[in-house]
């Protein structure tokens, strides 16, 4: 178990994806995002969304994300950001999203 102060030590954001681009480096099947938060800028990262997503779709769409892990190298490329998603029967990732549209860098709680 955590405590409620382990939780708030994480800072969890909405965001909406400006980019996404092929990431054929990557080990699994990837996209490389760039993310608008709002007043936090933009951060990139690398979520294997490729199953359900096509990158025409994900432009503009809400997520939800980790903003304050420490960045990542995934092969040549540097993950800043954690996207939340969900795994379906398959092992599949469907993305965490607000169900209406909301500033971006605001903070889930």
């Amino acid at each position: 178990m955590i405590t409620w102060n382990d939780f708030e030590k994480l800072e969890i954001r909405t965001g909406t994806i400006i980019e996404a681009k092929d990431f054929p480096n990557a080990k699994k099947p990837a996209y490389q995002l760039s993310i608008d938060f709002g007043p936090l800028g933009i951060k990139r990262s690398s979520a294997q969304i490729t199953h359900h997503y096509t990158k025409e779709a994900l432009t503009g769409k809400q997520v939800v994300a980790v903003v304050n892990f420490p960045p990542k190298q995934i092969a040549n490329f540097f993950s800043e950001c954690l996207v939340l998603g969900v795994y379906d029967e398959n092992n599949q990732v469907i993305l965490l999203q607000p169900d209406k549209q909301v500033l971006n860098g605001q903070r889930i709680g």
